[in-house]
């Protein structure tokens, strides 16, 4: 099937950088955080060197990876870019596209971890100590298959440096969907998840201190498959200048992340939204 006429309309003249989320772990997919990006230099090749959106936005998600508990982050929705080279985004953070072609580009970029505090939650995490905010070095990278069948496949790993530590990285893939247009676009698309010992311990294990403290038996967590999701972005153009962005997302964690005696709930959904003016 060509999906020439959905794609090009799903990317003349929008992107959809995610709301106030960030990197923070949700269950949005890490595609998610700027759909679209690649496919707008794919099929618009003559943007103009600024691109400039802001507004605010907000997400309704669970209080931390494997929490019962839901809460409201809001936060602002940034998404700055010069060129093919330059961005600075709520979503991928601040870096540079330092290798790029017209259906592939590869980014270095300093993102941040909002971590996890035991006061959110003394009733599930008394015992078990902070982890805290910390800024992450990412490497990640898009590939568009072709014009008639723009399917884009997205991976990037991070590394936190504090807080969480460890390396977690990410496999994606998201496609335009039928019914979009030039005032409505919506992808969707599955990806996995990935972490070292060290993360999956950070945000899932206990240690003999913490089992001491909280009251959880003794558990560590191994690495491997952190989780499974599925990602459904929608971008709305009321009129000239504005943009409404939409995140829905489903996460179910696996192995040990699911297993963990901290998981009260292995799946997570996150709605989130921004309403962005475009200069």
């Amino acid at each position: 099937m060509d999906m020439r006429p959905v794609a090009a309309l799903a990317v003349i003249g929008l992107a959809s950088p995610s709301a106030a989320v960030a990197q923070t772990p949700s269950p949005l997919a890490e595609w998610q955080y700027s759909a679209g990006i690649t496919l707008e230099r794919m099929y618009t090749p003559q943007l103009p060197a600024w691109r400039i959106r802001v507004g605010p936005g907000m997400a309704f998600q669970p209080l931390y990876d494997g929490s019962s508990r839901y809460h409201v982050l809001a936060g602002p929705s940034i998404d700055i870019r010069y060129r093919n080279l330059l961005f600075l985004s709520t979503g991928d953070g601040a870096g540079v596209n330092f290798l790029s072609g017209r259906n592939w580009h590869l980014a270095f970029a300093v993102t941040y971890d909002l971590g996890r505090r035991e006061s959110s939650d003394y009733e599930h995490l008394y015992g078990l100590g902070n982890i805290n905010p910390a800024p992450a070095l990412k490497l990640f990278g898009d590939y568009v298959i072709s014009e008639t069948f723009p399917l884009d496949i997205r991976a990037d790993i991070r590394r936190n440096i504090g807080g969480a530590d460890g390396w977690i990285g990410d496999i994606g893939a998201y496609l335009p969907l039928p019914g979009s247009s030039k005032t409505f676009v919506w992808f969707a698309g599955p990806s996995v998840t990935f972490a070292d010992s060290t993360y999956m311990n950070s945000w899932f294990g206990v240690n003999a201190t913490q089992a001491a403290h909280s009251g959880y038996p003794q558990y560590r967590a191994s690495a491997g498959v952190k989780s499974y999701g599925l990602g459904i972005s929608a971008t709305w153009l009321p009129a000239k200048h504005w943009i409404v962005n939409s995140e829905t997302a489903i996460q179910q964690l696996a192995g040990s992340a699911a297993h963990s005696p901290i998981t009260q709930r292995a799946t997570g959904v996150v709605l989130s939204v921004s309403v962005d003016y475009q200069f």
